[in-house]
């Protein structure tokens, strides 16, 4: 591993200082945490919105309208997903909640619907946006969470007649509420808070840094560019997730043990 710089220090410092006496680290990711993975963001000059209009494939009306061309686009993203590895940002992360005391615990909160958290060994993910990978039915209450990968049909239908839809938020519809009420405990309760690869524009999820800094965390930012989370952060952190997280939690892994 490399010697941590000195603002990756800095901020390892000041959140093992928050959690000196225990404690709770949340992290937020959005889906620049899985471009190192393979997965292309759906904002950016490289987003997905940038291919396709929202509207056409990734809402219910689309879904029902033209459930075929609906399915053509998630399927892709479904195959993009399927083959992506989690990489060592992923990795730290469940590494990290492997070793820390039982006095200090780690959960995750993200946007992304890829699955690449639980793949390097988190346990008890968050997940705001669904999961692509896992396919419902329309109609009644199958589900499947490992659904073949091409689907055998375009689009797949249910043995009892429904249309399948992958688990995820479509546009227009509401996020879990189960999903959105734990992430708002997890901010309000945690001592520090990692958010990486987000926008800091998708609501609510661009709400949960705010929430925690206004319960008295310190929040660290992950990110390559700005942000609008980025002048409020305590530490921002320039770099990929793949690069900046393994160097920061072992600098906090460090920090800790210090303490």
């Amino acid at each position: 591993m490399s010697i941590p710089d000195l603002a990756v220090q800095q901020a390892a410092l000041a959140m093992a200082e928050a959690l000196s006496e225990g404690g709770l680290i949340t992290v937020s990711t959005g889906a620049g945490m899985s471009r190192e993975s393979g997965i292309p963001t759906f904002r950016g000059a490289e987003g997905v919105w940038r291919t396709f209009r929202a509207e056409d494939v990734a809402t219910p009306q689309a879904l029902y309208g033209d459930p075929a061309l609906a399915w053509q686009f998630h399927d892709h993203l479904r195959q993009l997903v399927t083959a992506a590895k989690p990489h060592a940002g992923h990795c730290a992360l469940a590494q990290l909640a492997g070793s820390l005391s039982p006095s200090v615990r780690l959960r995750i909160v993200t946007q992304n619907v890829d699955r690449l958290h639980e793949d390097a060994g988190s346990r008890d993910v968050i997940h705001l946006h669904g999961d692509i990978r896992r396919v419902v039915c329309t109609a009644c209450d199958f589900q499947d969470d490992a659904y073949p990968v091409p689907a055998p049909a375009c689009p797949p239908i249910c043995t009892c007649g429904g249309l399948l839809r992958p688990d995820v938020v479509l546009f227009g519809e509401p996020l879990p509420s189960e999903a959105i009420a734990e992430a708002w405990r997890l901010a309000q309760e945690c001592s520090a808070m990692i958010v990486v690869g987000t926008s800091a524009n998708v609501q609510p999820a661009a709400s949960l840094p705010f929430v925690a800094l206004e319960s008295g965390a310190t929040v660290v930012e992950v990110n390559p560019g700005e942000t609008p989370l980025s002048p409020y952060a305590h530490y921002t952190l320039r770099g990929g997730a793949a690069t900046v997280l393994p160097s920061l939690l072992e600098a906090l892994c460090h920090a800790l043990s210090a303490h």
